[in-house]
């Protein structure tokens, strides 16, 4: 059976993971990729946690994720003198494995590159739709045609734009920014973390892997302004009278090449697909923090490219299957995300102790078991589907 060519918008985690079972499936594959080269940085670290870890196993990167991965403990929560208030388990942030984005994409791409063309550097500019393909421009290569599109390339996805629209139609900002990048690690943590608080701002400082370094993710609420602004200057200002050891962030911030900068955000549409054209991950749905967005874009990329197998290639068959297998477990991510500020950035200092009142009850030994199931019911989404994918790895 003939297979047709797919072209997959993004090189993050989605694109990767759906080129990896493509291309084992025979479709003649090309991911783009905006960015010159694999990005180097990204908004902190990623975690899988339940079932993730099976789907891993499936596609043959569960052992090299945990070669890589971070080994993070617990993140302590502090108050301005840096006194301990709580402990956040490492069961919160970092669940079962937990490995640096630019490793994971590293990863997904040394496992993809032999059976997909991957071209850095472009990005779509225009599609158009005929009877039998989607004739496909883009900023610097040529025009060339595809059987299928798809959009993974994220929250401000272009291919969404150039087929569904304006995406502040399917937009729904949670009210919090994010800004990341890491520093030297001045603040002597090793395999554990920071946490601090003042009302509706965070500050989270972490030690990894490499202990020379730390990955800062500052969060604060705040109606949406223009963030085209310098994230530098906007974070500085959001940030300038913070106390603790904030002072020596924004410092450093001052000199770091890279800084990821952006709002917090979910992707709402009625559907993710048109034509031949479908949508995956952030850039159809875009759960929001705690709502396993990586772990849901390689699900969905498994199930997309499992769905295309049992179809024979009958893309409206295929697409509305995936749809229908996704819808679940996103809108139960994108539910438990929804309340990410109250839980991030607590709107004042009676509502911070409470939090931290909390977290003290559930991270006791009495509640572990409880505290294991919360952190990882949103990843549970059952047992996966067989498909006919060549390469998979059974568990």
């Amino acid at each position: 059976m003939t297979r047709g060519s797919v072209l997959i918008s993004g090189g993050g985690v989605a694109g990767p993971s759906l080129a990896y079972w493509l291309g084992r499936s025979g479709h003649p594959t090309t991911v783009v990729e905006r960015a010159p080269a694999l990005r180097t940085s990204g908004a902190g670290p990623v975690d899988f946690r339940g079932d993730q870890l099976a789907l891993l196993d499936r596609m043959s990167v569960l052992d090299d994720i945990r070669a890589n991965q971070t080994g993070m403990g617990d993140q302590v929560v502090i108050d301005r003198t840096g006194r301990r208030m709580s402990t956040f388990p490492s069961a919160l942030f970092s669940g079962d494995v937990e490995i640096e984005r630019p490793d994971l994409a590293r990863i997904l791409y040394e496992h993809s590159k032999d059976d997909a063309e991957w071209i850095f550097g472009d990005h779509v500019t225009g599609i158009t739709e005929t009877g039998g393909g989607v004739d496909v421009t883009f900023a610097h290569g040529a025009a060339r045609r595809f059987d299928l599109v798809v959009g993974a390339d994220g929250l401000h996805s272009g291919v969404r734009r150039l087929t569904f629209g304006d995406e502040g139609s399917f937009r729904t900002d949670l009210g919090l920014y994010v800004a990341g990048f890491t520093m030297p690690n001045r603040f002597g943590i090793d395999h554990s973390g920071l946490v601090y608080n003042t009302p509706g701002r965070m500050v989270m400082v972490s030690s990894g892997r490499d202990a020379s370094v730390v990955s800062v993710a500052l969060l604060w609420t705040s109606p949406l302004t223009d963030h085209r602004h310098d994230p530098r200057a906007l974070v500085s200002e959001q940030f300038a009278d913070a106390g603790w050891r904030v002072p020596d962030v924004l410092d450093a911030l001052r000199d770091v090449p890279d800084v990821y900068f952006d709002t917090v955000s979910q992707i709402h549409l009625d559907r993710w697909s048109r034509g031949r054209v479908v949508l995956l991950g952030d850039a159809a749905w875009c759960t929001g923090p705690g709502g396993n967005a990586t772990g849901h874009a390689m699900l969905g990329a498994y199930t997309l490219a499992g769905e295309l197998a049992l179809a024979s290639g009958d893309h409206e068959i295929a697409y509305r299957r995936y749809e229908e297998l996704m819808r679940r477990p996103v809108a139960k991510s994108q539910r438990t995300a929804s309340g990410a500020a109250r839980f991030l950035t607590p709107a004042t200092d009676r509502k911070i102790r409470n939090r931290d009142r909390v977290y003290r009850i559930l991270s006791s030994r009495a509640m572990t078991g409880l505290f294991t199931w919360l952190s990882k019911r949103t990843a549970n989404t059952g047992d996966l589907h067989e498909y006919p994918l060549p390469g998979l790895v059974t568990v």
